[in-house]
């Protein structure tokens, strides 16, 4: 069975059960090939509402043999169990259900297709019942006394009622699985079950033109003869949001948030800050540059070929202002993001000895090549840290080094004189050399890396937002439908169909 027909069945069943009809969701499911561990979910749940046990468990037995991480499905067998009066088990899969919750207060499943939230007190609620039932009170104590300190939300008040009959040695009703909450199938994919006239209905043309065989998509037209040549009117720009500024020199991007651009390039500034830095969009793409980079450009509706008629091909003057040093951001934020508060510092205690000087482009030749801004003079582990950061890497893995004139490449280390580093700068320019250490090739090798085949926004706090063709480093594998990983310095799950593995010999 291939995946569009168990996609069909599986959306056709739910169907069924929110029409009412749990009989014909359930023969649906079970018709079902290739199920996996939410249609094994959903089976164990509608055994449920019949009271159905032996089925149930079974279900879910299947369920959790598909994925091992599915804290809510040990959270319902472990229910099944209590109904069966099998308390120790259901002890267990309750236990079971709060060590996936792996320290989190709660899983939200509604980006699986699940509109339910397992909270941590509540599993520990069920898990003081099945003591109680085991005629261990104190353990039963023990686990309402800190289901009251993971309490996160006023409406679960039933913690208090549950401590209050622990404490009169009474029972006291377990926390369910609402009956009318199943696993529903991704709505994008279901989206693209429906049929789809690409080619459209088709339509009788005929030629206006007398005595004309018309064959083919298209009949002839009347033609006009000895129609007068018209002056091509001149393009005029005009942007949707902005005011139109040109680039005066060449800008190299540091962090993400900044925007590459080249002297002669137009951009449209949609606001500037009070540091001198301005947000602009180019090749429908925004980012940060700074405004005195930036000169801004008066745009009229007519040329002046048509006012006089002349095409006059002048040479543009050259800009009338010096290449500006680099704005230096005032927000704690903005330097957090590119730097650490050690390099913070270095450059601030640096700004006055250095000030004379223009930034320096620093080109370094890796696997491939990059450029970073950097002010002549910074420390080695400085220097290090900015272009380990730039490649990705570890500052351990990898070794710089450099080349003079009148001798071959040196190795760049602590010993190492910047100053002899930084004389070679020519023309605002220095070229570095990197290398991996010995070892560190085989070790980075052997972590698995994924390509963003398709841009993803985070629709809770525990996602992971990317953008198409990042590569992102895997930490783990959440169950078959979600990755766990890291990307631009941050960690979070995402779905596993947003991503491919990156081959050996691209790592």
């Amino acid at each position: 069975m291939t995946f569009v027909n168990t996609l069909k069945q599986w959306d056709e069943a739910v169907a069924c059960f929110e029409r009412g009809d749990s009989a014909a969701a359930l023969g649906t499911f079970l018709d079902i090939q290739e199920k996996n561990s939410k249609i094994f979910f959903n089976i164990g749940c509608l055994h449920l509402i019949n009271k159905n046990l032996d089925a149930a468990e079974k279900a879910l037995d299947s369920c959790i043999g598909k994925d091992e991480h599915l804290a809510v499905a040990f959270f319902q067998r472990g229910l099944t169990f209590y109904k069966k009066e099998r308390f120790e088990e259901s002890f267990a899969d309750f236990q079971h259900a709060f060590k996936e919750l792996r320290g989190n207060q709660l899983i939200d499943y509604k980006p699986l297709g699940l509109r339910y939230k397992l909270y941590a007190c509540e599993v520990l609620h069920n898990m003081a019942l099945a003591h109680a039932q085991l005629g261990q009170w104190e353990k039963a104590k023990e686990n309402l006394l800190t289901a009251l300190n993971l309490r996160t939300e006023a409406k679960l008040s039933h913690i208090d009622r549950g401590l209050e009959c622990i404490l009169k040695q009474k029972l006291f009703e377990p926390v369910k699985v609402p009956a009318k909450v199943l696993f529903k199938p991704n709505k994008n994919y279901v989206a693209e079950l429906e049929k789809k006239d690409y080619l459209g209905k088709a339509k009788v043309v005929s030629s206006i033109v007398f005595q004309d065989e018309f064959s083919g998509f298209a009949p002839l037209q009347p033609q006009v003869e000895d129609v007068p040549t018209r002056p091509k009117a001149p393009e005029v720009m005009r942007a949707l949001e902005g005011e139109p500024h040109t680039v005066l020199f060449e800008f190299v991007p540091e962090t993400s948030d900044e925007l590459a651009v080249v002297p002669g390039n137009i951009v449209f500034v949609l606001n500037k800050g009070s540091d001198n830095w301005a947000s602009v969009i180019f090749n429908e793409r925004r980012g940060l540059v700074p405004y005195n980079f930036l000169e801004r450009l008066e745009i009229t509706l007519s040329s002046k070929q048509d006012q006089d008629g002349t095409d006059k091909d002048d040479i543009p003057a050259p800009p009338r202002r010096e290449p500006p040093n680099r704005p230096q951001r005032n927000s704690a934020a903005s330097a957090t993001e590119n730097q650490s508060i050690g390099d913070t510092k270095t450059e601030s205690c640096q700004s006055e000895e250095f000030s004379d000087h223009s930034l320096c482009v620093v080109k370094v030749h890796f696997t491939y090549t990059i450029a970073i801004c950097m002010v002549p003079g910074l420390p080695y582990t400085t220097t290090l840290e900015k272009i380990s950061n730039k490649l990705g890497l570890p500052a351990t893995a990898i070794t710089l080094s450099y080349a003079q004139i009148d001798s071959g490449k040196k190795v760049i280390d602590e010993n190492t004189r910047m100053e002899d580093v930084w004389s070679c700068v020519h023309n605002g320019r220095l070229t570095l050399w990197c290398d991996l250490k010995e070892g560190m090739s085989e070790q980075l090798q052997s972590q698995t890396h994924l390509m963003a085949l398709h841009s993803y926004e985070s629709s809770t706090p525990e996602d992971l937002e990317f953008h198409q063709g990042d590569t992102i480093l895997l930490l783990s594998k959440v169950n078959e439908d979600w990755f766990e990983g890291q990307c631009n310095g941050k960690s979070g799950i995402f779905p596993a169909s947003f991503v491919e593995e990156v081959p050996m010999k691209d790592k």
